[in-house]
């Protein structure tokens, strides 16, 4: 037997069959479709490049963006491509393709997987089902689409006999490969969630737009971050993927020193009757992910304690990091490689993102969405926000009001007129039907008031 033969069949590490597939010269070759501020830091890591992973192909409608990110990325030659075989062409002699089409990479033979990195529900859809169709493992990097429809999605992708994953990296894909992992050594896992800097709900675009400037971000996009909407859309990916709840809307953020500190500061009773998902404000490493287990063995919390891990019975890990452009590479690798989603769906949905308003609404306002002026989203127990109608905040955007809403009511829809009919409302109610909500035991469907930390 040839010795390189007997040392792959031993050795299967994500790091081993990367390394092969370079020395093969069958990388594992990347469709990026979106070419904004992450996606082109996305397409940066992939340039540089990435020992078995090669960036063949970016798409973006706007196609001079797609270029500055090659540029940026050291990429000297790049072509074109209109059609699926026009990139296929270009892509098998080693030249990477540049398009405004989506469907030039996921219908393309020469792209082995798609990441979604749009920041669009319709859109995104669209090409993740285009991609599915084709038989494409896909990546998302778009919290917005997956928080929404993650589950349907994930449903087709399994008929389909692909994967579809969340990213390591970003938040959720950071607590969730910790999750995992404590599992895999015996730890039973109770909460999980994001280290955060700063909450406030009433972020607008306008207070935002000085920051996003400084740092090429868009100042929606920069918005959602700030006023936890994207940290609840975030926090219902990982609740979806570990089958956790809240313990109530928005969760309980509390402000610490320390991250370890949430080890008894987060409600006892609601890790412990199914767990929860939840955030820290202001707590060293101030970044990443956590994890909380629970131990009541006497014999093993001595040793834990031994270990500086302290007292009991809760325990907090945590990852002191998130770098959604160079932990991506991992989960590309351990989709193709060994199917494995780094984090996904168990099922139907366990939370979704509600949306609350940020002032006075009036009757016939047209909404703007995630990011903007009208509303911010909060994490919700699914059973809890379908019992009350709530309207998910990535459907809010060009709904029009019925109704005066008041600043910090969750906007249902019955106060509104839906749009015409989108993709997203599609398959959102093919969602519903598929699982519809049933109670989750020990749920609060309690109202949270807003309680800000702005700690910086």
């Amino acid at each position: 037997m040839n010795p390189k033969t007997i040392n792959v069949s031993r050795n299967t590490s994500v790091y081993s069959m990367l390394q092969l597939r370079e020395s093969e010269g069958r990388p594992i070759r990347v469709g990026v479709v979106g070419a904004g501020a992450t996606g082109r830091a996305i397409a940066l890591q992939l340039g540089t490049p990435v020992p078995g992973i090669r960036l063949a192909g970016m798409a973006n409608r706007t196609p001079q963006h797609a270029e500055r990110a090659f540029r940026e990325a050291g990429i000297g030659e790049w072509e074109t491509a209109k059609t699926a075989s026009e990139a296929e062409a270009r892509i098998s002699r080693g030249i990477p393709v540049i398009t405004d089409d989506p469907h030039v990479l996921t219908r393309c033979n020469a792209i082995d997987l798609i990441v979604e990195v749009t920041g669009s529900v319709d859109f995104g859809a669209s090409v993740v089902l285009d991609a599915i169709g084709h038989a494409k493992p896909v990546v998302l990097v778009n919290a917005e689409l997956d928080s929404l429809i993650g589950p349907i999605l994930k449903a087709k992708a399994d008929e389909a006999g692909v994967v579809i994953t969340h990213t390591d990296g970003d938040e959720p894909g950071v607590a969730m490969t910790l999750f995992r992992y404590v599992q895999t050594v015996g730890l039973r896992p109770v909460a999980a969630g994001n280290i955060k800097g700063m909450v406030d709900y009433y972020r607008t675009p306008d207070t935002q737009r000085e920051f996003a400037a400084k740092h090429d971000q868009d100042a929606r996009k920069v918005t959602s971050f700030a006023d936890a909407t994207k940290l609840s859309m975030e926090t219902t990916v990982l609740a979806n993927a570990t089958g956790f709840g809240v313990a109530r809307r928005g969760m309980t953020g509390p402000a610490c020193g320390y991250v370890r500190e949430l080890a008894k500061l987060l409600p006892a009773d609601a890790m412990l009757n199914g767990g929860i998902v939840d955030y820290s404000v202001g707590a060293a490493p101030h970044t990443g992910g956590f994890v909380v287990v629970y131990e009541d063995n006497p014999y093993k919390r001595t040793q834990l304690a031994y270990y500086k891990l302290g007292e009991g019975p809760f325990y907090v890990f945590y990852t002191p990091f998130h770098l959604p452009h160079i932990q991506l590479p991992s989960t590309i690798a351990r989709a193709v490689i060994h199917a494995d989603p780094t984090v996904a769906p168990l099922a139907g949905p366990s939370c979704e993102v509600v949306t609350v308003a940020k002032r006075q609404l009036k009757t016939g306002e047209c909404l703007d969405g995630v990011g903007g002026f009208c509303a911010y989203g909060l994490i919700e127990n699914h059973a809890v926000a379908r019992a009350g109608n709530a309207l998910p905040i990535a459907m809010s955007d060009d709904c029009v009001l019925l109704r005066d809403v008041g600043k910090d009511e969750v906007i249902t829809f019955n106060d509104v007129k839906m749009p015409p009919a989108r993709l997203r409302d599609e398959l959102w109610s093919e969602q519903r039907k598929r699982w519809p909500a049933t109670a989750r035991t020990g749920a609060s469907p309690e109202r949270r008031s807003p309680q800000l930390a702005t700690i910086e």
